[in-house]
C-alpha cells in the first residue's frame, strides 16, 4: 500500500466572504494550499442538508446536498446575482463562528432571488442532471416544499393524508407548489454542478476527496417519507424503536440519537437496492467514502422511541456481510473506511476482515488511563498497515486542547511515549503528528486545526450536546505556504 497523508477540514470552516465555507474561490484555495503541502487526501463532512442543530449527520436526505455550500459568487458571475445584493446581507460579525440564524434569514432569499432569474430549466445540463437524479430529486423537492408550506414542521405532524402519501394529496400538492418545488430543483442543480467542478480542480491537482456518511437517516428526512417500509416506523410514521449507544463509562444513560432504525427484513427483499444506490451515488460525489459507526452494520443497539435514555436498549443482529457483498457485486471493489471506534467485539473484527475495509486509530484514544498499556490498540506502534490514522476527528477536542485537558498521569504517559519532556504543552502537536506520520497506517489524516495548533475553541463537535457545534470556522489568511512547508517536510520525511 503506498503510504499517504492528508488534511480533514469541514468545507463549512473554509473562510469566505459570505457567513459559511463554500465552494467559493477559498474552496480552490485550499485545494492549492493541499497540493503545495504535498497532501494526496480531502477529508470532508457529509455535505447533506441539515436541519435543527445543524448537525451533517441529521440531514434532510441522503442524496441532496446543503444549499448554503452554493457559491453566491458562482451565482453573480452567471448574473443571476448581484455582488451587492450578496454584501447588503448580514451574515454575522464573527469571522471565526457560523451564523445560521442570519445563514437561514439571509441566504436563502438570495438563493430565490437567483432562482426567479434563472433560466435553469432550459439548459441541457438540467436535464441531464434531473434524469440522472430521478431517483431521489423529485421526492426529496416535494418533501422540501411541503415542509416549507407547514412552516418547517417535521414530517410526523404534517395532514395526515399527506403524511401518508396519500395519491390525491401528492398530486394536490404537486400542483400548489410547483414554484417551490422547482426551486428546491435548482438549489440542488446548482449544489451538484458546482460541487463537480471543484472535485475536479482537486483530482487534477493529486487531490482525492474523502467523503463521509452517516449510517443513519434523519426521522424528518425525505428518505424517511418516500420510502417508509425501509424503517421500523409505527402507524403514524413515527420511529418505533430509535438508535443509540448503551451506557458506558463516558454516559450513564448512554446516548440517544433519535434516528430510526432499518428494517434490515426489507432490505435484505429488495437486494439491498436502497444502500445500493446510495453508495453508488456517494462515489459519483467523492473518491474515498468513510462509514460512519460501522459497528451498526454487524449489530445495532435499538431503543423503544417512548424511551428517555438509552438504557433500555438491546443489541440486535444486523445483515453487515450480506449488504457489503451486495454492494461489492453491484459496484466492484471501493474505496470505503470503517469507522470502528468504541467497544469493537469479535464479530465485528470479523465483519471488518470480511471485507477488508480499513479501520480508524486515534492518537487522542492511546493514552487513556483506564487503557493505559502497550497493547492499547491506538498507540501508533501497534497500527496495522490496513488502518487509516488520526490525531483527532470531528467528534474530538483538539489536539492542543485535549492535551491540556488529560490528566498529569496521562500526560506523563504520553510524553515517555514522545520521548519528549522539553517542548511545551502548547507546542506539542508536531511531535504528535509526527509519532503518527511514521506508523504503519497507510493513510494519516490530521485535522486541520491541529497543524494550526488550536485551543477548543475550534472544536468542531461535542457529541450529546447542541448549541454551540459545527461553528468553527478558520479566519482569513489563516493558511500561508510557511505552514505547507512545514507539512510538506514532515509528510516528505516520513515517506508519505
Amino acid at each position: 500500500m503506498k503510504r499517504q497523508a492528508g488534511v480533514l477540514m469541514p468545507i463549512i470552516s473554509l473562510s469566505s466572504e459570505y457567513g459559511i465555507g463554500c465552494f467559493s474561490k477559498e474552496a480552490y484555495e485550499f485545494i492549492d494550499f493541499l497540493k503545495e503541502a504535498k497532501q494526496s487526501f480531502w477529508q470532508i463532512l457529509p455535505l447533506g442538508p441539515t436541519g435543527f442543530g445543524d448537525s451533517p449527520y441529521q440531514s434532510f436526505s441522503s442524496f441532496a446536498g446543503n444549499p448554503y455550500l452554493i457559491s453566491l459568487d458562482d451565482l453573480a458571475e452567471e448574473e443571476l446575482l448581484t455582488k451587492n445584493e450578496c454584501r447588503e446581507c448580514d451574515f454575522g460579525a464573527d469571522e471565526e463562528k457560523i451564523d445560521y440564524g442570519k445563514l437561514y434569514s439571509e441566504r436563502y432569499p438570495l438563493l430565490k432571488k437567483a432562482f426567479m432569474r434563472s433560466s435553469f430549466k432550459e439548459s441541457e445540463a438540467y436535464m441531464d442532471f434531473e434524469k440522472n437524479s430521478e431517483y431521489w430529486l423529485d421526492d426529496y423537492a416535494l418533501f422540501m416544499a411541503i415542509k416549507g408550506y407547514f412552516g418547517g414542521d417535521a414530517v410526523q405532524n404534517w395532514e395526515i393524508n399527506i403524511r401518508m402519501r396519500d395519491e390525491k394529496s401528492i398530486d394536490k400538492f404537486k400542483n400548489m407548489l410547483k414554484e417551490e418545488i422547482d426551486f428546491q430543483k435548482f438549489l440542488q442543480y446548482k449544489f451538484y454542478s458546482q460541487w463537480k467542478k471543484l472535485k475536479k480542480y482537486a483530482n487534477e491537482n493529486g487531490i482525492k476527496i474523502i467523503g463521509d456518511i452517516p449510517i443513519y437517516t434523519a426521522t424528518d428526512s425525505a428518505d424517511v417519507w418516500a420510502q417508509p417500509e425501509l424503517f421500523l416506523l409505527d402507524e403514524k410514521l413515527s420511529p418505533s424503536h430509535v438508535a443509540g449507544c448503551p451506557p458506558d463509562g463516558f454516559s450513564k444513560e448512554g446516548q440517544l440519537w433519535g434516528n430510526p432504525v432499518y428494517n434490515w427484513e426489507n432490505h435484505k427483499k429488495n437486494g439491498f437496492s436502497w444502500w445500493i444506490k446510495r453508495l453508488e451515488h456517494c462515489f459519483k460525489m467523492y473518491d474515498v467514502v468513510r462509514i460512519d459507526h460501522f459497528r451498526g452494520f454487524d449489530e445495532f443497539y435499538m431503543i423503544p422511541s417512548k424511551e428517555k435514555t438509552a438504557v433500555n436498549g438491546k443489541w440486535v443482529k444486523a445483515p453487515g456481510k450480506e449488504l457489503f457483498g451486495a454492494i461489492e457485486k453491484a459496484l466492484g471493489k471501493r474505496e470505503i473506511i470503517a469507522e470502528d471506534l468504541g467497544f469493537i467485539t469479535e464479530s465485528v473484527k470479523d465483519l471488518l476482515e470480511f471485507t477488508n475495509f480499513p479501520g480508524m486509530k486515534v492518537l487522542e484514544f492511546a493514552f487513556d488511563s483506564r487503557s493505559s498499556d502497550e497493547n492499547n490498540t491506538h498507540l501508533p506502534h501497534n497500527y496495522p498497515e490496513n488502518s487509516v490514522c488520526y490525531s483527532a476527528t470531528h467528534d474530538n477536542s483538539t489536539l492542543k486542547g485535549w492535551f491540556k485537558a488529560i490528566p498529569d498521569e496521562c500526560k506523563k504517559k504520553a510524553r515517555e511515549y514522545l520521548c519528549d519532556f522539553y517542548t511545551p504543552d502548547d507546542k506539542l502537536n508536531f511531535p504528535f503528528i509526527s509519532v503518527l506520520m511514521r506508523s504503519a497506517s497507510y493513510i494519516c489524516i490530521i485535522p486541520m486545526q491541529d497543524y494550526l495548533c488550536l485551543e477548543d475553541c475550534a472544536r468542531i463537535n461535542t457529541p450529546s450536546t447542541t448549541g454551540k457545534n459545527w461553528q468553527w470556522r478558520i479566519k482569513k489568511g489563516g493558511l500561508n505556504s510557511h505552514l505547507a512547508n512545514e507539512i510538506k517536510l514532515l509528510t516528505k520525511r516520513y515517506s508519505r
